[in-house]
C-alpha cells in the first residue's frame, strides 16, 4: 500500500501539470484570438475609429483629373502633377461668389496657414465665376481659375452664394469632396492624415 501512494501523487501532479499547460495554452491562444474577433465584429457593424474617420466625402474610385484644362487667371494652364508634388484643394462656389462664398475662401486661406511647414504641400485653387483683382490680393496664396470643360460642376456648390470642395492628390486623382456647408474643422483634420 505504501508503494501505491507516491504513484497516486505522482498521477495526480502529472494530470494537474497537464491541465495547467493546456489553460495556458488556451490563455495564450486568447490573447491573440479574441482581439481579432472583437475586430471583426466591430467592422461588421460599421464603427470605426474616430481618429481614422475621414470628414470628407471620399471619392471611390478615384477620378483621374490630370487631363482636365484649367486656365489659371494669368492665362497659364493648371499642372496637376507639378515638381513640388503638392495636393490640390479646389473651392468650388456656385453661380455667384459673393460675400459668403469669399468669406468661405478666407477661411481656407488662413487654414492652410496652420497646416504649418506642409502649408506648401497643399495649393488652393478657386474654380469660379471671376473674382476683383483686390479679392484675389486679399487671398494669396488662393490661385483663381476657370473649368475649361466643367469637369468639376457636379461638384460645385448648388447656392448660389456657397462654397463646396474637393481635394486632389499630387498623382491628379480626385480623392475627397467637401458637400457646401462643410464643417471647416473637419477639413482641417482630414488635411494633416494625407498632405505630409
Amino acid at each position: 500500500c505504501m508503494s501505491e501512494q507516491p504513484l497516486d501523487t505522482h498521477a495526480v501532479r502529472a494530470v494537474r501539470n497537464r491541465n495547467r499547460n493546456r489553460w495556458m495554452l488556451i490563455g495564450v491562444v486568447a490573447v491573440f484570438v479574441v482581439p481579432m474577433l472583437i475586430a471583426f465584429a466591430l467592422t461588421l457593424v460599421g464603427w470605426e475609429p474616430k481618429g481614422t474617420k475621414a470628414y470628407g466625402t471620399l471619392i471611390n474610385p478615384p477620378r483621374q483629373v490630370d487631363a482636365v484644362p484649367v486656365s489659371l487667371a494669368g492665362g497659364e494652364k493648371l499642372v496637376w502633377r507639378n515638381p513640388q508634388w503638392q495636393w490640390t484643394l479646389l473651392a468650388l462656389p456656385g453661380a455667384n461668389c459673393a460675400h459668403q462664398c469669399q468669406a468661405q475662401l478666407a477661411d481656407l486661406v488662413r487654414m492652410r496657414a496652420t497646416l504649418g511647414r506642409n502649408a506648401e504641400r497643399l495649393r488652393l485653387v478657386y474654380l469660379g465665376p471671376p473674382l476683383l483683382p483686390e479679392t484675389l490680393a486679399a487671398l494669396v496664396p488662393l490661385q483663381a481659375g476657370r473649368d475649361d470643360t466643367n469637369a468639376f460642376a457636379d461638384l460645385s456648390a448648388e447656392a448660389d452664394d456657397g462654397l463646396a470642395l474637393a481635394l486632389v492628390d499630387p498623382g491628379g486623382y480626385l480623392m475627397m469632396r467637401y458637400a457646401e456647408g462643410y464643417d471647416l474643422g473637419g477639413v482641417r483634420r482630414d488635411l494633416p492624415k494625407v498632405v505630409n
